[in-house]
């Protein structure tokens, strides 16, 4: 095959040569040391019309929210210790008065630090960062208070941070059992569409560390474990003994093809502990690796080709206001890792006013995008580009499928659900608020709209994180209802009825399931999307077709989050120590043992409420909510690995 090399017994070369084809040495011992336009800036910030004035309307925390049934109570904020009215909090749970302090809990309390939170530094997480685990209120006030004497006492240099220790994939991987997704899963990390067929029994060249001689040399090994980017190796020779196995990432600098050491003049020598196991060495090597497959001979090559990224520093785009989803502001490229993109917003004087994502996040836009489809957008105070600044080209963003909006189309008004962008754990009873150009629309959170529209999202009518009404249903998932709305179990027949409003059309939602690969339980890095800057280790715990459920190893099911197959915030085992990202590790046992018992059982009460609930049959849902068209939901989609295109949740009949 292309990307792999077959190895055959090389003819003899001359006696004279000090080494043979494979680069050996002729004794153990006879080792030597030898060896573009900025016009979206000027443009104003479009109105949004207003919620009905005939809901009751609850101020709280500055901002103005309305409910349909006015039910007031108080709650206590877990995180800044605000009381204020119970229904306008946040989150399901109601334990935090705004979505600032649900971030910040989370963020401190399951993988981030202090620094995390505070964005005191404006970098990425380094390996120094210091963890601060979950803890009761008080012990983290008191963190907080000591953190900032220790930043008065710091006043010409940033505060040095401390290394999160203990943590490697490898033995987390083995000692545990566990499976890692494949690469091909990824494929816009590195090497995930030429991976090619690297696998188990595949041989590369690789540092000789059982050795006392003082030079760098190499032996061959072959992989017993596959693991994301990482392999487990064993040195040829060492048959079914596993005591000197070891893990490497095998895109690392030392990992080459067999026949590497040969070309360039480097040393193979067995490792000390099997030595005496076999007297002809050059033999052995050749019975064992004729046949056997290695890396492609370009291999590192396309490595390093599979790593560079297109965005720079300095460039311009597009980014959505991490403050008001509802509109974008403009944003400069401060640094790029592993095609992770730190952007600054452009009004940041000091810099630390951030924003992390993916270079092919849906989230950013070339400049000019929000004017071109209608989306609302912050004008900039800077009148003109800052010297050095310019604009990203278009097409370095990632492209949308094309739609057509001009027969059968999305409305105002039209009911669906859709994963919240504020609490990704939650997939929600949702409303089409405006429908602007290209086929984006502009949704809401049903009873939980902030009066000006503040908290509105954009969707592509394509995004895998819009779902037709009764999806959740069918699928098994909880379906969060609108804040304060009373009638339960949630029936979507009753509200659309209550509401006087339509379902979406389930014909105009994206019904594309590629054959991701994914399965349940697998392991993989992915990024915390309620605090972007942070990759945490993390598993696969649920597959809906093409969605995934995101689990935080050693955290509660609370942080879980719902994500697509083909996100660019997931990412293969061993991408952090590939691009030099921090990785977060799953929560220690002492913090898992601190997390609230209470939560726990308000959690498992919820959930066998839930699956008490009466669930609703196909047929029950033709007659009831889609008032006489035909649709054949396919059932039996719950946790089920549906790779095929071919298969999906729902099927339009003509």
């Amino acid at each position: 095959m292309e990307n792999t090399k077959d190895l055959t017994e090389h003819s003899s070369r001359s006696e004279r040569k000090r080494r043979d084809s494979f680069g050996m040495f002729d004794g153990y011992d006879s080792c030597s040391e030898d060896t573009s336009s900025s016009s979206s800036s000027d443009e104003s910030e479009e109105e949004v019309t207003p919620l009905p004035s005939s809901l009751p309307i609850i101020k709280n925390n500055g901002q103005v929210y309305t409910y349909p049934d006015g039910k007031s109570g108080m709650a206590t904020c877990e995180m800044c210790g605000m009381v204020g009215v119970r229904d306008a909090f946040y989150s399901k749970t109601k334990r935090f008065c705004s979505v600032s302090c649900s971030r910040s809990y989370s963020s401190n309390s399951k993988k981030a630090s202090i620094l995390a939170r505070l964005q005191v530094t404006g970098k990425p997480p380094t390996k120094k960062a210091k963890v601060l685990q979950k803890q009761p209120l008080v012990a983290k006030l008191a963190a907080y208070a000591q953190y900032q004497a220790t930043l008065q006492n710091q006043v010409k240099t940033k505060t040095a941070a401390v290394p999160v220790e203990g943590f490697s994939w490898g033995n987390y991987i083995t000692s545990n059992n566990l499976t890692a997704a494949p690469v091909t899963c990824f494929k816009h990390a590195p090497m995930g569409t030429c991976w090619g067929d690297i696998s188990e029994g595949v041989r590369v060249e690789v540092p000789n560390t059982d050795c006392s001689l003082p030079t760098k040399v190499f032996w061959i090994a072959g992989i017993v474990k596959l693991a994301g980017y990482n392999v487990l190796l064993r040195y040829e020779g060492f048959e079914n003994d596993s005591s000197v196995d070891f893990w490497c990432n095998v895109c690392g600098s030392d990992i080459h093809p067999v026949g590497w050491c040969a070309t360039s003049g480097k040393p193979l020598v067995p490792p000390r502990t099997i030595q005496h196991k076999y007297t002809n060495w050059k033999a052995f090597l050749v019975k064992r690796l004729t046949g056997a497959k290695t890396l492609p001979p370009d291999f590192s090559q396309k490595v390093s080709e599979s790593m560079q990224y297109p965005f720079k520093p300095s460039m311009r785009v597009e980014v959505v206001d991490k403050t008001h989803l509802c509109r974008t502001r403009v944003a400069v490229v401060d640094s790029v890792i592993g095609g992770r993109l730190r952007l600054v917003y452009e009004e940041s004087e000091d810099k630390t006013d951030d924003f992390w994502c993916h270079m092919y996040s849906p989230l950013i836009h070339h400049i000019g995008w929000s004017r071109s489809i209608g989306h609302r957008f912050k004008r900039s105070d800077i009148t003109k580009k800052q010297d050095g600044h310019y604009d990203a080209p278009p097409h370095l963003f990632a492209k949308v499928k094309e739609v057509d909006p001009s027969g059968e189309w999305f409305k105002e008004g039209m009911k669906l659900e859709a994963i919240d962008p504020l609490n990704l754990s939650a997939i929600c009873v949702a409303t089409i608020r405006k429908v602007l150009a290209d086929g984006y629309l502009m949704i809401g959170i049903d009873g939980s709209e902030a009066a000006d529209g503040s908290d509105w999202f954009c969707y592509h009518a394509t995004s895998p994180s819009i779902f037709p009404v009764g999806f959740c249903e069918i699928n098994a998932i909880e379906l969060t209802p609108p804040r304060g709305y009373a009638k339960l179990p949630f029936k979507w027949f009753d509200y659309l009825r209550e509401t006087d409003s339509i379902a979406a059309p389930v014909k105009l939602f994206n019904k594309e399931v590629p054959n991701h690969g994914f399965h349940i339980r697998m392991k993989l890095e992915a990024v915390d999307l309620m605090e972007p800057r942070l990759v945490c280790v993390a598993t696969v715990t649920r597959i809906i077709h093409r969605l995934l459920r995101i689990h935080f190893d050693g955290w509660e099911e609370e942080y879980d989050q719902w994500v697509d197959c083909e996100s660019p915030d997931l990412y293969p085992v061993g991408w952090c120590q590939l691009t030099g990202y921090q990785l977060q590790p799953p929560a220690p046992q002492t913090a898992r043992d601190s997390q609230s018992s209470s939560s726990k059982q308000k959690k498992k009460a919820k959930s066998q409420q839930y699956k008490g609930h009466k669930k609703m049959t196909s047929l029950q849902l033709k007659e009831e909510l889609l008032d006489g068209e035909e649709y054949n939901f396919l059932q039996g989609a719950s946790d089920q690995e549906s790779n095929g295109s071919a298969s999906y949740y729902i099927k339009q009949e003509p």
